[in-house]
Order: structure tokens, then sequence, then C-alpha cells
């Protein structure tokens, strides 16, 4: 007796139509249309915005290699050679090198404080339960909503009672303390995700809890931590209205004073090749950051925000 071999269907996606054999049918040209449009609409908006984000920053490098007769004679034309001395000029005579040296104290101590102090708070707020955890979680949520334009004065005379001003310490406190809360409800949102299991593994086999904490639950919270201190280092890099109430020293200034004072002398000399000069200086770190941590970025963001 003969059998015959018939072809299983095969299983159709949800929402689309089976034929007669049982072969998923095609979609609709209706909605492959729609979807080919949406698909070049969108594109076409990420082109646009690239443009628009990425236009000013090569005209400014462009421009910083030009001399002053060309930035206003032909300002969109590629330099006729490229002119180091404006880098050069800005980096000695502007007194970029003291602005970049002192940004970097405070932006680098201030950095490592809210890094440390941040992940230590947010990780026993995200693995401990006791009276007022909630209220001091939400005191650091408070803390990001505060404008700080209404701490400026109050902020002021603390720091000089504390004999504070006009220091590099005393504007690297300030910065720790304007960025905690976010590091905070960043870190506490992030450590919630990671296993509890290697924690308890640790404390049975003898850890204390800052062994725990620092061996172990700080290297898996990496992507988070670099994440939080991208986010951070834009934000205190380009910090101006802080150290312009807090650090009046011009031998202390920070590089976004720095570029401001620049600004002002550089016009009225007319050395505007210079001006671009040290404004793609102070550009170039924060892009170099970005660019370098990108990929971890990314990886803390998704990872913060899947459970």
């Amino acid at each position: 007796m003969k059998t015959t071999e018939t072809t299983a269907p095969v299983p159709a996606e949800s929402g689309m139509p089976i034929t007669k054999t049982g072969v998923p049918a095609k979609a609709p040209a209706k909605e492959r249309k729609e979807g080919t449009v949406l698909n070049v609409f969108s594109h076409g908006v990420l082109v646009i915005w690239a443009f628009m984000v990425a236009m000013p920053l090569l005209w400014a490098v462009m421009t910083s290699f030009k001399d002053d007769a060309s930035i206003f004679s032909s300002p969109w034309s590629l330099p006729d050679k490229l002119h180091f001395s404006n880098w050069s000029r800005a980096w000695t005579q502007a007194n970029m090198s003291d602005y970049f040296l002192n940004t970097i104290l405070v932006v680098g101590g201030s950095l490592i404080g809210t890094l440390v102090l941040g992940s230590m708070a947010a990780y026993v707020l995200a693995r401990f339960d006791f009276p007022g955890n909630r209220f001091i979680y939400f005191l650091f949520i408070g803390g990001m909503s505060f404008p700080i334009m209404l701490a400026l004065v109050p902020l002021f005379y603390v720091v000089n009672n504390m004999g504070l001003l006009n220091t590099i310490h005393g504007l690297i406190l300030v910065y720790i303390a304007y960025s905690l809360p976010f590091t905070v409800f960043f870190l506490t949102a992030f450590f919630r995700t990671l296993p509890t299991s290697v924690a308890e593994a640790a404390f049975v086999d003898g850890a204390s809890h800052s062994r725990t904490f620092f061996q172990i639950m700080l290297p898996m919270a990496k992507p988070g931590l670099i994440s939080v201190g991208i986010f951070n280092f834009l934000g205190q890099w380009n910090q101006y209205m802080l150290p312009t109430v807090l650090n009046t020293d011009p031998d202390k200034r920070v590089l976004t004073q720095g570029l401001v004072q620049l600004a002002v002398s550089q016009g009225y000399k007319g050395d505007w090749s210079g001006l671009f000069a040290g404004l793609v200086m102070a550009m170039l770190p924060v892009l170099a950051a970005y660019i370098i941590f990108q990929r971890q970025v990314v990886a803390g963001l998704t990872a913060g925000a899947l459970k």
C-alpha cells in the first residue's frame, strides 16, 4: 500500500494570512510600501539631525586652522594652509594651558570622589533595607530637581565661611555635591539589576561587606560606572555657573571661565583664529571621551534598564 508524503504546514507569524497549502502568504504590498516609506523617512530625519550636529563642529575645526583674513573673506572654504600658530598662540598667550591644568585637577578629583561616594551610597540603598531607606533615596532624587540657581547665594556664603572660596579643593567638593544626586539615582537602579547570589556566596566564604563591595560588586557594576562617569564628566567639564561664583581668582580659572575671557580679549584684538583654536581645544577632550567609551555608555544604559 503506497502512502503519499505531505508537507507539514509552516507555522505562520501572528497576524499573517495562511494559504490553502498551509504556507504563510506574503505581506500585502500596501504594508510593505508603508514600511519602506517609514524607513526612508526615519533615516532622512537621522541624516538631517547628524548634519545639523556635525556641521558646526567641523566648521569650528576648519576655522581654527585659518588666518583672520580668510575667516571673513571665505568662511565656508577650506584653509589654504594649516596655520598651527593659531593653536600655539591660544595655548601660550591666552593661558589655555593653565586653564586646562586647573580643569583637569578639578574634574579629575570631583569625578573620582563622585563615583566612589555615589557608588557606596547607591549600593547601600539598593541592597539593604533599613528605616529611612526610601526617604534618603527620595532626598537624592529631590536634589536632582533643585535648581542650582537658587543655591548660588547660600552656597557662596557656606564655602566662604569654610575658607574654601577660590580654592581648587573647594570647587571639587562643590562639584561632588552637585553630581551626587544623579549618580546615586542612576547607580541605585543599576545595583538592583545585579544578581544577589554572588554577594551571598562571598558572605558565606567570610568576606566582609566592604570587601564584597570593592572586590565583587563594584567590578560587576563597571558598565554603569562608566556610563554615569561619562555623564558626570560632560557636566563637570562644561560647568560654568559654579566656578564663576565660587572661583574668582584669575590664576585658578577653569576652562569655561578661560574661554569667556578669551572671547572678550580676542574679540578686542581681532584674533578670531586664536579664539576658534581655543574653542576646539576645549571640545576635543569631551569628544574623545565619548568616542572612546560610547559602547560602554550604551551597555551601561541597557544593562541598567533590564532586569
